[in-house]
């Protein structure tokens, strides 16, 4: 029995978002007032709508995210050229900021307004290489559980066809976050 294939449906969504994306903020920092009050899930879905922007790593390793719901954040990223090592094949550093990315943003749509995390433990297991025939890849993130002060999650890099490609796990620490004056 053959795998099925997502390449087409991924496609068409992530040309939808491209569109969002680019017609909206576009890529950098979110200011003060477009943070102050939003849960973490709202403020993905802000930027998935293109009303807040997005980080411009997005852009520099050819990435960005399709979707966000509680506890989840999914990635999609185009491994290129400019992302290949000495041997040919994918950096585990693209496979490892794309896995970070899809598991911290899990972790972020569940804080509360006033509420960051950052990254305190990530392991990365690269189980496949990732050649420039592999057009597509997707980073599935899921919260396994988060607490007032950590959140841990876990994340599968796949193919349009299924194939994993690398697996993760991270430990956040969560935090209060400082006060800002929005002007």
């Amino acid at each position: 029995m053959s795998k099925p294939n997502h390449l087409e449906t991924w496609l068409d969504q992530e040309q939808t978002i491209r569109a969002l994306l680019d017609a909206g903020a576009g890529p950098g920092v979110a200011r003060p007032d477009q943070i102050a009050g939003k849960t973490g899930l709202e403020l993905m879905q802000a930027m998935l709508r293109g009303e807040v922007p997005y980080p411009p790593i997005a852009q520099t390793l050819d990435f960005l995210i399709v979707e966000a719901g509680h506890g989840h954040a999914v990635f999609q990223g185009t491994p290129g050229a400019a992302h290949l090592n000495p041997m040919g094949t994918v950096h585990g550093g693209w496979f490892a900021t794309v896995l970070d990315s899809a598991l911290g943003c899990a972790v972020h749509t569940r804080m509360a307004p006033g509420q960051g995390y950052t990254t305190a433990e990530l392991s990365v297991n690269i189980v496949r290489a990732l050649t420039p025939k592999v057009t597509r890849v997707r980073a599935e993130g899921k919260v396994i559980h988060c607490g007032r002060q950590l959140a841990t999650a876990e994340a599968r890099l796949v193919g349009p066809d299924g194939t994993l490609y690398a697996h993760a796990t991270t430990t956040c620490l969560v935090f209060e976050l400082a006060p800002q004056l929005t002007t």
